[in-house]
């Protein structure tokens, strides 16, 4: 996934960002609420982390503004703000879910996971897309029999791909779901990965079509 993290404290900023990157997952890190906002304007992501006890306008605000705006991306906060007043006012302002300070990172993967889930209608962790499916929590893929751990690039390719299954997704569409703000992409990544993912799965498990992009089938 490609996550927008919102979080002012360096500190706590850099320890998020680093742990989603370890777990496969592309970062933007803004510090500041109307960063957050514009962010949103300019790229597409699968999810925001969203601090409450930003500078300038502060989380509430920016979820708002969001929502006001239709947008339907999942929010979830995170915040030292443990009050359930302050939880009942920002669940009911559009936030998906909701984690106090301090936290275990694999319970905010969880989490994320769940909402990804229900944003999508799903209840089942398992994402399947004909005869492919992939797991989150493992970063695990099967196809065909074959079954195998992935890198965290091969998982984050196959994952974007798995999330729309019968869609053609261009290789910047790919890399934007593999490398964050910071992270240089080298001009072949894509193309390795999907090397590497038809050699431990199978040729057929992503398709190219030529000149537009990859897909993953729908359909078995």
């Amino acid at each position: 996934m490609r996550v927008l993290l919102v979080e002012d404290d360096p500190m706590i900023g850099q320890a998020i960002a680093q742990g989603l990157v370890d777990s496969a997952h592309a970062v933007d890190w803004v510090r500041a609420g109307e960063q957050g906002l514009a962010a949103v304007r300019g790229a597409r992501y699968d999810m925001m982390l969203l601090d409450l006890g930003l500078t300038g306008i502060d989380g509430t605000e920016v979820l708002r503004a969001l929502r006001r705006s239709n947008e339907e991306l999942p929010v979830l906060v995170i915040t030292a703000r443990h009050q359930i007043d302050t939880r009942v006012d920002v669940l009911d302002l559009g936030a998906d879910d909701y984690l106090v300070k301090p936290f275990e990172l694999k319970e905010l993967l969880a989490r994320m996971r769940a909402v990804v889930r229900r944003k999508g209608g799903s209840g089942s962790p398992v994402l399947v897309a004909g005869d492919l499916s992939v797991d989150p929590s493992s970063r695990e893929a099967e196809f065909r029999g074959a079954r195998c751990r992935l890198s965290g690039r091969e998982f984050a390719l196959v994952e974007a791909l798995a999330r729309r299954p019968g869609a053609i997704l261009s290789k910047s569409d790919l890399e934007e779901r593999i490398y964050g703000w910071n992270q240089a992409a080298d001009s072949n990544t894509v193309e390795v990965l999907v090397y590497g993912l038809r050699r431990k799965l199978g040729n057929e498990v992503i398709r190219t079509v030529r000149g537009v992009g990859y897909m993953v089938d729908a359909r078995s």
